[in-house]
């Protein structure tokens, strides 16, 4: 059975690739609890006598507001480590998965969405942390992947939490009964995480390179809250009351990260709309709509 190491292994997605594979991988979790990813030099020397097949590198601090308050801790852990895992698993002839992110493409120019060899531009610390660490990986490392995902949503599971995401949070804002804002000037891509999870086996089989990974979306966030409200069975009145147009931030440099799927899809692995995501994960777990 391969063994694959997974860090950050008590994430949302990682927790569910572990449970959708467990019968089809021996998984090796590590944590910060495990390892000091702030100590990139430590990093190295662990996953250099660490024993497995392939790493699932998955562990980042993905607070954007530590990013920017603490640039260089988090450098340290997003962009140094990273690339220390890599360097192990290259130099022992492992595999190693990285888990980048749509952020490196906040402001690309160009149109979205865009596919995996158009030009990264990200105004923020964690977009261009992930940049770093993804740019050295391609020009570095023979045998990898390079996962860029988007906003994955989904709801708990049995020792799964999830992170904050578009179903979550309209739900939330459904069941407080307390208006809350989504931003108009704002269109990215929404994938159902579960979706993703299950399909790992043929992920972890992808030729060597970077991904986009992310099911199609051509709503502003916005409209996107208003539609998951609706399909929640919200009346409309209730969805014009609660669900408001945040219509300041980015106004006067709206944002577009939204990713093309197109060459992921060409290897077999079965990413659709949002709008599919969201009809397969109510059917799961027994949602009205």
């Amino acid at each position: 059975m391969e063994r694959v190491l997974v860090t950050g292994a008590r994430g949302y997605l990682a927790s569910l690739v572990q449970l959708y594979n467990a019968t089809r991988y021996e998984f090796v979790r590590v944590s910060h609890t495990d390892v000091d990813f702030g100590d990139p030099k430590g990093v190295e020397e662990y996953f250099r006598a660490a024993d497995f097949d392939v790493c699932l590198h998955m562990a980042a601090d993905a607070s954007t507001a530590r990013c920017e308050k603490d640039p260089e801790g988090t450098r340290r852990v997003n962009t140094e480590s990273a690339i220390a895992v890599a360097r192990a698993c290259r130099d022992r002839g492992r595999r190693v998965v990285f888990i980048s992110t749509e952020q490196c493409f906040n402001a690309a120019p160009g149109p979205a969405p865009f596919s995996e060899d158009d030009e990264q531009r990200s105004t923020t610390r964690y977009g261009q942390q992930k940049m770093e660490a993804d740019a050295w990986i391609r020009s570095n490392v023979d045998d990898y992947l390079i996962l860029r995902l988007s906003w994955m949503f989904g709801l708990a599971m049995p020792g799964v939490r999830p992170s904050p995401n578009i179903l979550t949070n309209v739900m939330g804002v459904l069941r407080s009964d307390e208006p809350a804002r989504f931003r108009v000037h704002e269109r990215r891509n929404m994938t159902y995480a579960q979706r993703l999870a299950a399909q790992f086996p043929k992920i972890l089989g992808l030729p060597s390179g970077a991904y986009h990974v992310a099911s199609q979306n051509g709503r502003t966030t916005y409209e996107t809250a208003r539609y998951v409200a609706a399909r929640l069975g919200c009346p409309q009145d209730k969805v014009d009351r609660l669900i408001l147009p945040d219509d300041v931030t980015y106004a006067e440099r709206p944002r577009d990260f939204r990713l093309a799927s197109d060459k992921i899809r060409g290897e077999g692995v079965e990413l659709g709309t949002f709008e599919e995501d969201l009809s397969m994960c109510m059917r799961d777990f027994g949602l009205a709509g």
